[in-house]
């Protein structure tokens, strides 16, 4: 499951590469379709992703887990300490 995330997430920043090396060419040899269709893609990608990632937490593949799972394992941060 990690590499197909990782996989996709590597081809949207490749993409995202690509339409800014179109970007930063001389203005002789810019083509804005080109530079387009890299971002139609990259914009694909993470509305797949996303689509994806909804997926897999709807069937139970993946699982959230909060910002600080092990805290939530440990004591609490905050004891009440009346007697």
């Amino acid at each position: 499951m990690n590499i197909i995330i990782y996989s996709i997430l590597s081809a949207i920043m490749l993409a995202l590469g690509v339409a800014l090396f179109r970007l930063l060419q001389s203005k002789s040899e810019i083509d804005p379709a080109k530079m387009a269709k890299a971002l139609t893609i990259r914009i694909g990608l993470s509305i797949f992703l996303f689509l994806f990632l909804i997926i897999c937490f709807l069937m139970g593949w993946i699982k959230p887990h909060g910002i600080n799972p092990v805290a939530l394992e440990s004591e609490p941060i905050y004891k009440n300490k009346q007697k």
